[in-house]
C-alpha cells in the first residue's frame, strides 16, 4: 500500500502516541437516523464534487472488521458524538452516512460505509473495496480472534482494493481495561509490518474517534496534494491515566 512511508522513514507517532492531542478541527454533522446510518445500496462511488459545495469532494470510506468489533458504534459516535448503549444486532448488508470534516483548512467529505463483518457477507463487501478511497480496519482489543483475523482482512484488501487506498488499523474498545486481550504494542507491530497507520479507539468514551477520521481525511488530502510525510503523524488523545501521570501530556 503506497499511502505510508517505509518503516525507516516513518515518524514514530504515525502509530498511536497517547501523549499527543487530536488536532483542532470542525465538522458538519448530518442528522442521524435511528440506527446511526442510512441503509442504501447505490452504484459505485467515485471521487466527485457535491452539489451544495463545489469545493468539497466525496471520498468513499469503508469500516471493515469482524462482526462485533464496534464498527456501527464507532460510526454512531463519530456522527452524533454519543455512545448508543446496548448491543446492535449484527449489521446486515451495507449502510452509509456522509460527514464533512475540516482538516488543515480543507473540507473533506467522507461517505462512510458500515459493512457486515460476518463471513457470509464477504462477497458483498468485496464489491465495495474496488472504488474505496479509505479503509478503517477494526479489531476488538478484548477479542484476540478479531485481531488474529486482521491479516486475512489485509489480504482481501490487497486483492480487491486500489493500490493507493488509505488504510488505518483501529484497536477498538480500548476502555475495557482488565478485559483487554490484545496489547497496544501488538497492534503497533502489525501496523508497522503492513505499513499502515494505527490508533486505539473507544466508541464508548469517544477516545480517538474524531482523531482517527481526521487522520484519514488528512491522508486523503495529502494523497491528492503530496506533502512532507511528517505532517501525516497521527495525533491521538491522551488517556486519563497519562494526563495524570505524564507531565508532557498536560
Amino acid at each position: 500500500m503506497s499511502q505510508m512511508a517505509t518503516d525507516d522513514s516513518m515518524s514514530d507517532d504515525v502509530f498511536e502516541d497517547d501523549t499527543l492531542r487530536a488536532p483542532a478541527q470542525s465538522a458538519q454533522r448530518s442528522t442521524p437516523s435511528p440506527t446511526g446510518y442510512r441503509d442504501y445500496h447505490p452504484p459505485a462511488v467515485t471521487p466527485s464534487r457535491t452539489q451544495d459545495d463545489d469545493d468539497v469532494i466525496i471520498h468513499k470510506t469503508i469500516l471493515l472488521g469482524d462482526s462485533g468489533v464496534g464498527k456501527t458504534s464507532l460510526l454512531v459516535q463519530f456522527e452524533t458524538g454519543k455512545f448508543q448503549a446496548g448491543n446492535f444486532s449484527a449489521t446486515v448488508g451495507i449502510g452509509f452516512t456522509n460527514k464533512v470534516v475540516t482538516v488543515d483548512g480543507v473540507k473533506v467529505k467522507l461517505q462512510i460505509w458500515d459493512t457486515a463483518g460476518q463471513e457470509r457477507f464477504r462477497s458483498v463487501t468485496h464489491a465495495y473495496y474496488r472504488d474505496a478511497h479509505a479503509l478503517l480496519l477494526l479489531y476488538d482489543v478484548t477479542n484476540k480472534i478479531s485481531f488474529d483475523n486482521i491479516r486475512a482482512w489485509l489480504g482481501e484488501i490487497r486483492e480487491y482494493a486500489q493500490d493507493d487506498v488509505v488504510i488505518m488499523l483501529l484497536g477498538n474498545k480500548s476502555d475495557s481495561g482488565l478485559e483487554r486481550a490484545v496489547r497496544r504494542e501488538e497492534g503497533q507491530r502489525l501496523a508497522r509490518e503492513y505499513q499502515v497507520s494505527f490508533m486505539e479507539t473507544s466508541a464508548k468514551t469517544g477516545l480517538n474517534v474524531e482523531a482517527a477520521f481526521a487522520h484519514v481525511a488528512r491522508s486523503l488530502v495529502a494523497k491528492a496534494n503530496p506533502v512532507d510525510p511528517s505532517r501525516l503523524a497521527v495525533r491521538a488523545q491522551p488517556t486519563q491515566e497519562q494526563r495524570s501521570s505524564c507531565p508532557p501530556c498536560s
